[in-house]
């Protein structure tokens, strides 16, 4: 994306995109927050600000931020310690300054040293977790929270007994609908649709959650189809202009002298920076452009939205991978569409709540199936199985922990057995640039060493960008036997967008590592086909 353009540049794809990721993202705010245990007017205001003021200040072109289900725990344990939503507003006001410490002092380079099978295994296992949420949802069993992504749900239940239970509380009108929905997203992704340049303008998704509104009116009176109000989106409606500013709240600032506000604000801090740089990591992979996002400017973008977010009422804010997934599935180009998002919660919720309270959540169910399949396609477990243990043993043990713990620990899952592998292999300093022997008038050589693993991710990459504009730039694999699929995606993308620098990129790595690497050929086929 050129910097020049202005916010709304792309707007043909942006607002599209916009509309999809408002309808995914507006029940996930409400159903976060009824887990959180915060009112359910908080997650709206963190919809709003993560879509508006994050996505300004933010160096994301396709991440969506907002209340997260992985901080849900976090903020129902907290409320009850602090003894009010109040004070917990203030924990989140501290978390964002500690947010904003950790930008200043750079440590988004966390983000560089997360392995590419870690992360698509990040990617994939939220796909199936987000698939198996919700089936419960388009059958009309909706016990469990819209957004819920861990396995152990809040009241008791996992997500596997939960599809047990579901055939007791069968809803006839929500499975007429759901079926429905997924016949007409089918439909829209045919190449035969996509022809029509009014179907490119009209996307699938809102015809589907405009067909659940006229369906759920349909079936009124039906006893056999009448959706019940539980099986419905449900945002607070105010009365008047006073009663919805009503609804914000103020933080106690008395309790600044309080050691458990603190303890909580730097532990928000650190997991909702976690999930953002992770979210970061995953979605510029599934960047048609290739985009690298500044992590410590989007980590004080982060801070700063969570900031204004406790000083007006709502919940701590992360990027977030579904709604983020969403924004790049449906054409989404640049921050615009994450900050017309922002503008609809806003405008939805002031103008229209009660139209938006006759969405079924069926309709949203089948919107999201579609979004966990595309992030969760079989060719992904083809595609790491064909590069070996190496990769697919790590992507596995991601997915698995991911569906049966929750995000933070099947990464962690999977990092470990990603280290371990690195660690058995044993490994050494990844390639040589002397700086202070730079001659402007001669290409730089960058020599790489014998083995270069996913850990030198972030100094081959901080190396690239900070080569002057213009240059030529030699990578010298001569010595090298081994290169992990990482970094061989790093010289690719650099290479690709070198020519906007203005830079002349030379290399003698093996020639099928570079021109036939699986991981390139993968991404590229399903950015294709998506």
């Amino acid at each position: 994306m050129n910097s020049t353009k202005g916010l709304f540049s792309n707007l043909k794809n942006d607002l599209p995109a916009s509309i999809v990721v408002f309808l995914v993202a507006m029940p996930l705010c409400l159903g976060i927050a009824l887990a959180s245990g915060a009112p359910l007017f908080s997650g709206i205001i963190a919809g709003i600000v993560g879509g508006t003021v994050v996505a300004l200040l933010s160096g994301s072109p396709l991440g969506v931020s907002g209340p997260a289900a992985g901080l849900a725990v976090i903020v129902l344990s907290s409320i009850q310690e602090l003894g009010s939503f109040e004070a917990f507003l203030l924990a989140v006001i501290i978390a964002g300054v500690i947010q904003l410490i950790l930008g200043v002092i750079k440590a988004g380079v966390i983000g560089y040293y997360f392995p590419s099978a870690v992360i698509k295994g990040m990617l994939s296992g939220i796909g199936i977790i987000i698939i198996l949420k919700q089936i419960p949802h388009a059958l009309g069993y909706d016990k469990d929270y819209e957004g819920d992504m861990d396995f152990i749900q809040p009241d008791g239940q996992n997500t596997f007994s939960e599809l047990f239970n579901m055939m007791d509380y069968l809803s006839p009108g929500a499975m007429v609908i759901a079926g429905i929905s997924l016949i007409i997203l089918i439909l829209w992704e045919q190449p035969f649709m996509k022809k029509a340049s009014v179907f490119k303008i009209i996307q699938g998704p809102l015809v589907v959650v405009l067909s659940g509104i006229g369906l759920n009116l349909l079936f009124e009176g039906n006893s056999f189809l009448e959706i019940k109000d539980e099986h419905l989106v449900r945002i607070p409606v105010a009365d008047s202009v006073s009663g919805f500013f009503g609804q914000f709240t103020m933080p106690d600032f008395s309790e600044w002298n309080n050691p458990q506000v603190y303890v909580i604000a730097m532990t928000m801090a650190v997991v909702a920076s976690l999930e953002t740089l992770l979210s970061v990591e995953a979605i510029d992979k599934l960047d048609p452009d290739k985009r690298v996002t500044p992590t410590n400017r989007e980590l004080m973008a982060q801070g700063a939205g969570n900031i204004i977010s406790g000083f007006i009422g709502g919940l701590p804010i992360t990027q977030v991978i579904v709604r983020s997934s969403a924004n790049v599935q449906s054409g989404g180009k640049t921050k615009a569409s994450a900050f017309i998002h922002g503008i609809f919660l806003l405008v939805s919720v002031m103008v229209i709540p009660k139209v938006l309270n006759l969405i079924p959540l069926a309709s949203l169910a089948a919107i999201l199936f579609v979004v966990g399949f595309k992030l969760a396609k079989p060719a992904v477990f083809r595609q790491l199985y064909r590069l070996g243990k190496a990769q697919f043993i790590p992507f596995i043990v991601t997915i698995l922990g991911i569906v049966f713990t929750d995000l933070l620990i099947g990464i962690g899952l999977g990092m470990a057995v990603a280290i371990f592998h690195i660690l058995y292999n044993n490994y050494s300093t990844p390639y040589h640039f002397n700086q202070d022997t730079y001659d402007k008038t001669k290409p730089v050589s960058l020599v790489l060493s014998e083995d270069v693993s996913f850990l030198n991710k972030g100094g081959i990459l901080h190396t690239l960008n900070q080569l002057p504009d213009g240059v030529s730039v030699f990578i010298d694999g001569s010595k090298t036997k081994s290169i992990h699929p990482d970094v061989i995606e790093i010289i690719e993308d650099f290479t690709l967008n070198a020519k906007n620098r203005g830079i002349t990129v030379e290399t003698n790595l093996l020639e099928n590592e570079v021109t036939a690497n699986p991981v390139r050929l993968f991404e590229e086929s399903v950015l294709n086909k998506s």
